[in-house]
């Protein structure tokens, strides 16, 4: 039992400090004789015991960030995810995920393992991400975690987030040129919009090339057509799944007079997408 009087204003101090809840502060101090350090010990203590206990919830709401470098050389994305729209929403736990991004486009780390590895500035001191994470869950009692991390670099990256921080991208051009940042954008939100399963045809795997034919010759047999014109028909069809899944090759929807590739050289001779990442929240 404490024989230390803790008072209102010790309580208020220390969940300023941790931004944890009054009676898990005022217990806090109980438990550690109103020693602050000992007693931010213990709610950190408390919030690994939260976080391990919530391993088997769901966390498919949160927040998706796309942030550039200053020099417009590398970007990142990250997914922080949380169990609700509720704390999704709120500015604390967005502020948090911006944090997250903040360090992981400083640092560029190799993995979602490494980033949490990096430090970040708290309520409390610098910590590890990781750290990080397991406090704010003791805080809200929700599951939270970074459940995605992209990277892209180029001579000219442009970031995108579509609607409330549910859809982000990332857009390498093959240069910083007059006009890029916002022929940038453009892309990034013809990505978002279209979801192509590559920059062109080069880039589309081997699986998918066979699945696509493999249905187009289904279907052709499917109409009644002969055996010796299926092969002829089912390369049409993959060239409209080209035209329709790659991004170059895709109706620009700004302006469907153009595909990608001829948009981009209307900003720059030459210019063209050299990589890209698409992250929808919980996809």
């Amino acid at each position: 039992m404490s024989t230390v009087q803790i008072s209102a204003s010790d309580v208020n101090k220390l969940r300023q400090q941790t931004g944890a809840g009054m009676m898990d502060c005022k217990k806090a101090l109980t438990e550690t004789n109103g020693d602050f350090e000992a007693a931010i010990d213990f709610l950190r203590k408390k919030g690994a015991k939260v976080a391990a206990s919530r391993q088997d919830r769901e966390s498919n709401e949160g927040v998706v960030i796309a942030r550039a470098s200053a020099d417009g050389k590398k970007g990142i994305i990250v997914e922080v995810n949380c169990e609700t729209d509720f704390v999704a929403k709120n500015a604390e736990f967005v502020a948090f995920a911006n944090a997250i991004a903040n360090a992981a486009v400083e640092k560029t780390p190799a993995s979602v393992e490494d980033l949490l590895k990096l430090e970040i500035d708290t309520e409390v001191s610098r910590i590890s991400i990781g750290e990080a994470i397991t406090d704010r869950t003791g805080k809200i009692g929700e599951k939270i975690g970074v459940s995605k991390y992209e990277v892209v670099e180029a001579e000219k990256v442009v970031a995108y987030i579509h609607g409330n921080f549910r859809l982000a991208v990332l857009v390498g051009l093959s240069a910083n040129v007059d006009g890029a940042d916002e022929a940038g954008k453009d892309v990034a939100m013809q990505i978002a919009a279209m979801n192509p399963v590559a920059i062109d045809k080069d880039g589309v795997d081997a699986t998918t090339i066979e699945r696509e034919l493999a249905i187009a010759k289904d279907q052709i047999r499917a109409e009644g057509k002969p055996e010796e014109m299926v092969e002829k028909i089912a390369a049409g069809k993959l060239n409209k799944f080209y035209k329709d899944s790659t991004l170059l090759n895709q109706e620009f929807v700004k302006d469907p007079s153009k595909n990608i590739s001829q948009f981009l050289a209307t900003v720059e001779k030459g210019l063209t997408v050299t990589a890209f990442k698409r992250v929808a929240l919980g996809a």
